[in-house]
């Protein structure tokens, strides 16, 4: 049997990545990147020359069977998305189900992750927290929304920024606009930036300054 590794990649700043992760993915025979043009600057960078292989939101379904035959071939692989840790909110999980069915040995390596800096830093209870990752875009949005209305923990969220007012406007009417909020962008990057308020204050901060990249919210629970 071979053995597949879940291997984390910066988010933003390359220093970020680990020793071990190097190690590991100069080791294994194949690496699967969910961009290899995106992963490819990253191999790069890191002298890496090990093969990767296309593993993506559109194509895992049909990929899986083949990489399950040939880890049970013995072939080591690293799985790795475009910025973090595999499967949240990235491909990973279809993979890791089927290799644990087959019983194949997994290893998740520790390493960088967008949520946890920005709920940390969000000033927000973290003690206890639910993760949301993205909120439904049509069907089922409205349901989702007044369900986590009454969530007491805090919330993390993950929005592209073209999208981020319409959402902050939707936490505005569905939690209330003195809801508290903390939105970070870019994190570990040259622009990094986190905004906190209410939720109308951070609403109309982004609805006057049109963000740009990557984007973790962080909303305050209800009061009990």
């Amino acid at each position: 049997m071979g053995k597949l590794y879940l291997v984390p990649t910066p988010i933003g700043n390359l220093k970020d990545i680990t020793f071990r992760a190097i190690e590991v993915l100069k080791e294994v025979d194949i690496i699967l990147a969910e961009d290899t043009r995106t992963s490819g600057k990253l191999l790069k960078h890191f002298e890496i020359t090990t093969p990767m292989q296309s593993h993506h939101m559109h194509n895992e379904h049909k990929t899986v069977d083949s990489i399950i035959q040939k880890l049970k071939s013995g072939i080591s692989i690293a799985l790795i998305s475009d910025a973090g840790t595999p499967a949240i909110s990235d491909p990973g999980f279809l993979l890791s189900r089927a290799s644990i069915e087959n019983e194949i040995d997994i290893e998740c390596l520790p390493g960088a992750t967008a949520f946890v800096p920005a709920l940390v830093n969000s000033g927000l209870p973290n003690d206890k927290f639910v993760f949301e990752g993205f909120l439904p875009v049509k069907k089922g949005r409205q349901t989702r929304l007044l369900f986590l209305a009454e969530e007491t923990r805090t919330m993390v969220f993950y929005e592209s920024p073209h999208k981020l007012v319409k959402t902050l406007g939707h936490f505005c009417e569905y939690f209330g606009e003195t809801r508290p909020i903390s939105v970070s962008r870019e994190l570990t990057k040259l622009y990094e930036e986190t905004v906190r308020g209410t939720a109308k204050e951070v609403f109309e901060y982004y609805s006057n300054k049109p963000p740009k990249g990557e984007i973790v919210i962080v909303v305050g629970g209800k009061n009990k």
